[in-house]
């Protein structure tokens, strides 16, 4: 029988394209309603073209590294629904690429702020819609480099480290109202984002581009790209009533990682 995920209201951080999209096009396939917000404009205006739009899919503009933003974009929610069944922290920047002595505090503070801060400004809203729901699922977005580290991308590394152990303590948290909490760990997607990840490390290195991208593909056991749709299905799954009594876990969603020292 195919996974449903009928009527159930899913809020979705920077969900207009990559992971965000895909994972949205899934959900409102398997009869979800999902509220999503992205800082771009013109990937607004795109999303806002599927037939859904406005239906059961409802876009917004916020930034989500600013709290009043995220804030508004609650309040806008809230004009729709006081409850909620999932928030998909999925919001994220590759952040610079380079030797640690080498980065500014800049390059630290602007990561944190959008990879881990954005996460407390939305879950922290999010929970009380979720308690009105008497339990639900929150899904954060780490990575592979949260659990292996990440040569070269010290602050992303950091914050999806930090994304798992907020993970575990909210679990711990939450469990009582039967509120879910766990983390996907993405692997090497293939998709715009990480081929600026191999650019500006191939101009670090001074190498070419191939080069860069075979040693991504090398460093799984299964030799492949993880594509943004498996994330996608794995937040479906979480969401769904078949992951009722899965909570506090982190899932590697990366074709078996084996190493990243890259």
């Amino acid at each position: 029988m195919p996974l449903s995920l009928q009527n159930k209201k899913i809020i979705i951080s920077a969900g207009a394209s990559g992971i965000g999209w895909a994972t949205t096009k899934i959900c409102l396939s398997k009869g979800a309603i999902v509220y999503l917000c992205d800082i771009n404009n013109k990937l607004i205006n795109k999303a806002k073209k599927h037939p859904l739009n406005n239906k059961k899919l409802f876009i917004y503009e916020c930034d989500a590294s600013d709290e009043d933003d995220v804030s508004n974009f609650f309040d806008q929610i809230k004009k729709k629904t006081k409850k909620i069944d999932t928030l998909i922290n999925n919001v994220g920047v590759a952040g610079p690429t380079g030797n640690i002595e080498k980065l500014t505090s800049k390059d630290w503070e602007q990561t944190l702020k959008i990879n881990v801060i954005s996460h407390f400004y939305f879950t922290k809203l999010a929970i009380p819609m979720l308690k009105k729901n008497k339990g639900g699922s929150i899904i954060n977005i780490s990575s592979t480099a949260g659990i292996m580290g990440f040569s070269l991308r010290s602050p992303y590394a950091a914050s999806k480290w930090a994304i798992i152990g907020i993970t575990k303590t909210l679990a711990m948290e939450l469990g009582k109202y039967k509120i879910r909490v766990n983390a996907i760990c993405p692997g090497t997607i293939k998709g715009d984002r990480m081929g600026r990840v191999i650019r500006d490390k191939a101009k670090f290195l001074k190498v070419q581009k191939k080069l860069i991208e075979k040693d991504f593909i090398s460093a799984t056991s299964m030799n492949s790209w993880v594509y943004e749709e498996d994330i996608g299905k794995m937040c479906s799954f979480l969401i769904s009533s078949e992951s009722e009594r899965i909570s506090g876990q982190v899932f590697p969603v990366d074709a078996n990682t084996i190493r990243m020292d890259r």
